[in-house]
């Protein structure tokens, strides 16, 4: 099977899901620092002062689009189609091949677009470039309990609850429990 190309994007009605690019550093590190309070609560803890650099967050990007090529992670900006502003991200990461054929999703979006469906929209599209295109047969996903917003897109997604998993990752400097959610490709609707 053929791996996407890192020219590869994703059209939905309202927006475009792209692999991220060395010049979107500048403009993503300022839509993360604009969102940093907004996602603080459901992100890793950040060891930089003030958000990521530009060395660092350059660092990173190149080092997710070397992941792509490898088919070890795809991450995807979320624009708006109109503008092309990016309003969120989402990832498909840790692919493990073989018998399993998975990988888990994480989402974020831009808290002034927040409550439109638009991650709703960003993940129905991913879901569909992983258990289609590249060749996946189950996305999982892991939302702390009290995040409504992830929980709602994981609903509206079709995300199939499966369990908590108790202090499952350390989010916001703290071992928190996770509800788990995924998807097979037979469930794909």
């Amino acid at each position: 099977m053929a791996r996407p190309s890192l020219s590869t994007t994703l059209p939905t009605r309202r927006l475009l899901l792209r692999p991220p690019r060395t010049s979107d550093v500048p403009t993503l590190r300022r839509v993360l620092r604009e969102n940093a309070e907004h996602l603080r609560p459901w992100s890793p803890a950040s060891t930089e002062e003030g958000g990521p650099s530009l060395v660092s967050l350059t660092q990173l990007v190149t080092s997710q689009r070397r992941a792509w090529r490898d088919d070890r992670s795809y991450v995807l900006l979320v624009t708006d189609v109109t503008t092309g502003d990016i309003v969120g991200r989402v990832a498909l990461s840790e692919l493990v091949r073989g018998v399993f054929q998975s990988a888990y999703l994480g989402y974020w979006i831009d808290h002034r677009v927040a409550g439109r469906g638009l991650m709703t929209e960003a993940v129905s599209a991913a879901l569909g470039f992983a258990l289609g295109p590249l060749g996946l047969h189950r996305v999982q996903a892991a939302i702390i309990p009290e995040n409504a917003p992830s929980l709602r897109v994981a609903a509206k997604t079709g995300l199939r609850e499966e369990g908590l998993a108790v202090r499952y990752l350390k989010i916001a400097g703290r071992w928190q429990d996770h509800r788990i959610f995924a998807i097979t490709a037979e469930e794909l609707t």
